[in-house]
């Protein structure tokens, strides 16, 4: 009898121990391939440069508003806390612009140091401007009440900038776009073409005329 109790007892041993074993491997397996499934798993899309740059600009200018006294909300922000935000980032400004009275004025490579105070470049802030107006709308804002399009803000702009060129010495010109040309094709036909600058490459495509002219693409260097 006592020897039929240990047979059975040693079988239910048996089988305990190759469930546990069971049950352990199964477990293990289940954690490798969730940790596999994990490195494989697809990565976030990498932010652009310009999409970086703009979430900053956004999250600053959000800290700004909450820290404004009394604090401030996107739905009461408008063009003359816009124009307060562009005058407080004066005081990280790295660009030196020549007073009236300072002899350097007007000179786009002063000779030697003065104490001109550092002011943001107007292009630094006009492209932050630009930034700022997008992240506005993406964020829910509507295109008629965006305070960064405001009336003020391309005014206070335009002014940053006649008095910058002035007293760097520095003129601002827009670049001008390039209309489309006709010019004569490979096979001796004409054609309208399309071109577009690319680090200092134009890529001229034809659209007109016959179709080896069509499919040709050609690029030319630009002698700056």
């Amino acid at each position: 009898m006592s020897a039929a109790v240990a047979a059975a007892a040693a079988a239910a041993s048996a089988s305990l121990s190759r469930c546990s074993g069971s049950t352990n491997s199964t477990s293990s397996g289940t954690t490798q391939r969730a940790h596999h499934e994990a490195l494989i798993a697809p990565s976030p899309p990498m932010l652009s440069r310009y999409e970086s740059q703009k979430r900053r600009d956004w999250n600053t200018f959000v800290q700004y508003l909450k820290n404004h006294r009394p604090p401030l909300t996107l739905s009461r922000c408008s063009g003359a806390h816009v124009l307060e935000f562009l005058r407080y980032l004066d005081q990280f400004g790295k660009t030196k612009v020549h007073a009236d009275l300072c002899p350097f004025f007007g000179h786009p490579h002063p000779p030697a140091p003065c104490p001109c105070p550092l002011r943001q470049a107007w292009g630094s802030l006009d492209a932050l401007i630009g930034r700022l107006r997008a992240a506005f709308e993406e964020n829910g804002g509507k295109p008629e009440t965006n305070p960064f399009g405001a009336r003020a803000v391309r005014l206070y702009l335009r002014e940053v900038r006649d008095a910058q060129a002035k007293a760097r010495g520095i003129a601002y010109e827009k670049r001008k776009r390039r209309k489309p040309q006709v010019l004569e094709t490979v096979n001796g036909g004409l054609g309208h073409v399309e071109m577009s600058d690319s680090n200092g490459v134009v890529v001229v495509t034809a659209v007109g005329g016959s179709s080896d002219s069509r499919s040709s693409l050609m690029q030319l260097s630009v002698l700056n």
